[in-house]
């Protein structure tokens, strides 16, 4: 039986690039969304066109907990249970700074450390078990050293839910490896919308490979962390950033 894995924030970019290298890896595989409803649905058919695994689409706002206790529970329901979690879903509310509310903040905060806490909390006992489970966050090099006051908010979730990681890791150990990967910048489409190519070009050169990063590479890491060559990986933060210069 393959594992099952819930992907939140999986219809696009980083988390639909996830999805389908997991997939083609005989994991099942839950996209979970929000808005996104078209990119899921043609997601959910690509993979079954391509890939001998099952697939479901579920629409939950994770920040909201009985959202999140209704979609695990179909998951158990049909499937059993989830064995592998990706925090992934996120939201970057940019503005000037001085622009910036107190509602923005904790919306960025609600999705981003809110919703991984609440999707974790939900899917540890089924873990705990079967003494078997993976969580990985999906953090940012925002949240350890690279910053950008217009995106306040972001970086303080992201180094909040590195902090989450290493909280989970202890509780859940030792049954469950709880990682945080922190990209840096990745070149989706939800990233790169919005900037002049002033701003890009200066933000490439601080990167020592000369690239932005694919969604793809953020997604092999994935894969590796989940399997069973990294067994004794835990309460780890993986930089994916090509060398960011200044975050070192």
């Amino acid at each position: 039986m393959n594992k099952v894995v819930l992907v939140t924030g999986g219809a696009q970019g980083i988390g639909k690039a996830i999805v389908l290298e997991l997939a083609k890896n005989h994991y099942d595989v839950v996209i979970n969304y929000l808005t996104s409803s078209e990119a899921a649905a043609l997601l959910e058919e690509e993979i079954k066109k391509n890939y001998d695994v099952r697939v479901m689409t579920i629409q939950a706002d994770v920040s909201k907990e009985e959202e999140v206790d209704t979609m695990i529970s179909l998951v158990e329901k049909k499937w059993g249970g989830v064995d592998i979690l990706v925090n992934n879903a996120a939201v970057d509310l940019s503005n000037l700074f001085h622009l910036k509310t107190a509602d923005e903040f904790r919306k960025t905060l609600d999705v981003n450390v809110v919703g991984a806490f609440n999707c974790s909390k939900r899917v540890y006992r089924h873990m705990l078990d079967q003494e078997y489970g993976r969580i990985i966050n999906i953090s940012s090099t925002n949240g350890i050293n690279t910053y950008y006051p217009m995106c306040i908010d972001y970086d303080a979730s992201k180094a909040a839910l590195i902090s989450l990681t290493h909280n989970l890791a202890f509780e859940y150990g030792p049954y469950i490896n709880v990682n945080a990967i922190a990209p840096g910048f990745i070149g989706t489409d939800n990233e790169l919308d919005g900037y002049d190519e002033e701003f890009l070009k200066e933000e490439q050169e601080k990167i020592m490979v000369n690239r932005y990063g694919k969604p793809e590479e953020v997604a092999y890491l994935v894969k590796f962390l989940i399997s069973d060559e990294a067994n004794f990986i835990n309460n780890t933060i993986i930089r994916i950033d090509g060398g960011q210069k200044g975050s070192c």
